[in-house]
């Protein structure tokens, strides 16, 4: 069985959740005795010898020319024009010689059967769908069984089952929280939703309010989860190691500071929760580990303070740009406690990934949030500030309480295990071929 799957996320520098989706997912295919077909939109000429066209690919990869960051205005102009014109683009295949040092960037190139890429594909591919109403239908040789394509983009594969992973649809039930052009948005989603061979998602929230937004019965999506799948990365082992580690990188103590992971932006809800960290008073520092999105300066006013006053407490806060994800889990690992407020989540994989790695939880009562943690984290109403700052000090406070929430988000993540996580992939695909 082989199967395509589509590198729009897998080849951002920084990751995303939808990137771990996508390695995940690459890992659970080949568990399961799948070959893989990975698809870039890297710039890419067909005339280009095979040999450097695998030397451009990771040049330019390592050069963040993907998602990230546009292509050269030559080869970006070529891609929009090309993408007027009502035909089936060719996909330019990779060679894998094995002569290329991969390094890390398998963390963006997972092992693979064959790679092929289209010069900004995705980002043609919009601007296709906005011309013609349809998707941007792309070709290969021999083409995979199934085409799984982890985003919601608006392109298929000819010859094969085309198939998507919505993972929520947060610019359309939280509009005033996200930068998308919501019209565009939504018809590419009833696009899909009417011509996917097949879809799938993360939770049973994002299954009810994706049948829901879009009319249809809920067992038309399948809810794959996600998976706790932190084998790619050792994790330093409890005790004096990541004792040593933590003092020397961070200048932190092992079980001494609070953790938030994830983007700054208005549906992580950082601005609420540092309002809450400030107005609990405890004296362990909050650590915010996250790169700066859309709107993050009304989430961070109070961290750096109003009139240029610094407000009490806000020196205890400190934040990290961004973290290689190896780094990310060690942090998390030796955290008190993991604080993640979100508004909204598709899964919500930070909290999962605390859970597995046995650090206490407090979290959303909302979203998919209650339903990946289950009775094994602390849960809050995230839009009031008084209850979070109470559950703030109760987690400082109470080691006995950090324990049993340690011990049942150990027990909780096993339901998100790779072994379960690889059988529903597997019984989603044979559904499809069936």
């Amino acid at each position: 069985m082989r199967i395509g799957v589509d590198g729009y996320n897998l080849a951002l520098p920084a990751g995303t959740g939808v990137a771990s989706y996508g390695r995940a997912l690459c890992r659970a295919i080949t568990a399961i005795g799948g070959e893989i077909d990975l698809i870039y939109g890297i710039a890419m000429r067909p005339e280009t010898p095979a040999p450097m066209r695998e030397t451009l690919f990771y040049s330019r990869l390592g050069e963040q020319l993907s998602l990230g960051q546009k292509p050269k205005m030559t080869l970006r102009r070529r891609a929009l024009r090309a993408a007027m014109l009502p035909t089936v683009r060719k996909a330019v295949e990779v060679p894998i010689s094995g002569k290329v040092i991969v390094g890390d960037m398998v963390e963006r190139v997972p092992p693979a059967r064959r790679i092929f890429s289209r010069s900004g594909l995705f980002e043609a591919s919009v601007h296709y769908f906005r011309r013609y109403g349809k998707a941007m239908r792309i070709e290969v040789p021999e083409p995979p069984a199934i085409m799984h394509w982890t985003y919601p983009v608006p392109v298929e594969m000819v010859g094969a089952r085309n198939v998507y992973t919505l993972h929520d649809i947060v610019p359309l039930v939280m509009p005033y929280a996200s930068l998308e052009d919501k019209a565009y948005y939504k018809a590419m989603l009833q696009w899909l939703v009417d011509n996917a061979s097949g879809l799938c998602t993360v939770s049973e929230a994002s299954r009810h309010d994706i049948s829901g937004m879009f009319g249809m019965a809920a067992d038309r999506i399948d809810n794959l989860y996600q998976a706790a799948d932190l084998g790619e990365h050792p994790v330093m082992p409890a005790g004096d190691d990541l004792r040593l580690w933590l003092d020397r990188l961070f200048d932190l103590e092992l079980g001494g500071y609070f953790l938030f992971a994830g983007a700054i932006e208005p549906k992580k809800n950082v601005g609420r929760l540092i309002e809450a960290y400030l107005q609990s008073g405890v004296e362990t520092p909050l650590v915010i580990v996250g790169r700066e999105g859309w709107r993050a300066e009304p989430e961070l006013r109070l961290l750096r303070g109003g009139n240029g006053a610094q407000l009490k407490g806000a020196a205890r806060i400190r934040r990290i740009d961004y973290l290689p994800r190896a780094q990310l889990l060690r942090l998390m690992r030796g955290a008190r406690a993991m604080l993640f407020p979100s508004l909204y989540e598709g899964f919500g994989l930070p909290v999962l990934e605390a859970m597995a790695l046995g650090t206490p939880v407090l979290t959303s009562n909302i979203s998919s949030l209650p339903e990946v943690t289950g009775e094994a984290a602390m849960h809050v109403a995230p839009y009031d500030v008084d209850a979070m700052a109470r559950a703030i000090v109760a987690m400082d406070g109470d080691s006995a309480l950090r324990q049993r929430l340690s011990a049942l988000g150990l027990s909780q993540s096993q339901r998100f295990s790779k072994e379960r996580f690889e059988e529903r992939v597997a019984l989603f695909y044979e559904k499809l071929l069936k």
